[in-house]
């Protein structure tokens, strides 16, 4: 059912590191993004997969993780992603794709979440130094989203928003990641 799927694609940020995920599955995931719509058809989007320990320390370091969270720099060694997809503008098809690459991502999410991983979308990335990490023509292509993915290793509670309208999320002193959302009636006008 799509509202379980949805409401188990939480934003992890711990992993089970050692939980490898294919080339294969990888391409599967972008196989998904492939068939959803594209502003004018463009199909602009492109994808850099990363899923060696090369490739994975290389993107890491480009990261931000939790702006909420100012005491924690991130995932440690043994918790970081098994693969990351980036998702790349092709500048010759295309500018300013903020659509697609919301709607490529949520579904690159939902198929993750499918097959048993979780994820982080970020947007948060030291792009100059990934580009010149992974060898990224930036003439060519814009770096415009890095997905983090891999074996959730941290559990994540939706919890209806506080009074005071803060909707930060935190975490407890068991590190259970909680997530305040808004009621529905909230949302609609």
């Amino acid at each position: 059912m799509l509202k379980e799927l949805v409401t188990k694609c939480r934003t992890y940020r711990r992993f089970y590191e050692n939980e490898t995920i294919s080339e294969e599955e990888l391409k599967e995931l972008v196989d998904l993004a492939r068939l959803t719509a594209s502003t004018a058809n463009s199909q602009a989007l492109k994808f850099r997969l990363c899923s060696t320990a090369e490739d994975n320390a290389k993107v890491f370091e480009t990261l931000g993780w939790a702006g909420a969270l100012p005491d924690w720099d991130g995932p440690k060694k043994g918790e970081r992603p098994s693969a990351y997809i980036i998702i790349l503008c092709d500048l010759a098809l295309g500018k300013n794709k903020l659509q697609d690459d919301g709607i490529a991502a949520q579904t690159i999410m939902l198929g993750a979440v499918e097959k048993g991983y979780g994820g982080c979308i970020m947007g948060n990335v030291k792009r100059s130094r990934l580009a010149e990490s992974l060898n990224i023509d930036t003439e060519r292509y814009s770096i415009d989203l890095v997905l983090a993915l891999g074996k959730p290793k941290e559990e994540v509670v939706i919890v209806p928003l506080k009074e005071d309208g803060d909707v930060r999320y935190y975490r407890d002193e068991k590190q259970v990641h909680y997530v305040p959302k808004r009621a529905l009636e909230d949302l609609i006008v």
